[in-house]
């Protein structure tokens, strides 16, 4: 018996929530669970995996039976400048510091969205290198470099 896809953006999705949430928890059994009082490295992995394994199931299954909208054209130029901010961001952070990683990682994952604007990018990359050393190197005293180091 064929099953009849009527929401393939639900199904699609459920399979990518379903893939990442198995992943989340094959990774996470490499480490000790704990329990709910003294909590292991695998415990929130777990918890988050299955979670997302389940909604990825109930959204494959609502596909069967929901109509909803066909899946349209995927942004490869934006998945691409996305991916690609967040590995410099991480390449950035150890050689030139935080503030200028978060700078690059807003102008980059901003040049793949439709609008790019200057000001508003600025302007939302001042907030978030506030709002960065303000919680994890001032509130949370993260030894972090702010500015290249030299």
């Amino acid at each position: 018996m064929a099953v009849h896809i009527k929401g393939p953006k639900d199904f699609w999705s459920g399979l990518i929530f379903a893939g990442f949430g198995v992943a989340f928890v094959a990774v996470a059994r490499n480490y000790p669970l704990g329990s709910a009082l003294r909590m292991g490295p695998a415990y929130f992995p777990t918890l988050v995996g299955g979670l997302l394994a389940i909604l990825g199931v109930v959204l494959i299954a609502r596909s069967a039976f929901t109509a909803g909208e066909a899946v349209s054209h995927i942004g490869l130029r934006a998945l691409v400048l996305v991916l690609g901010a967040l590995v410099l961001f991480g390449y950035l952070l150890d050689y030139t510091g935080l503030v200028p990683a978060i700078v690059a990682l807003v102008f980059v994952s901003s040049a793949g969205g439709h609008e790019f604007k200057w000001w508003e990018v600025s302007i939302l990359s001042v907030a978030l290198v506030i709002l960065a050393v303000g919680i994890f190197y001032y509130g949370l005293g993260m030894p972090l470099d702010l500015g290249p180091r030299l």
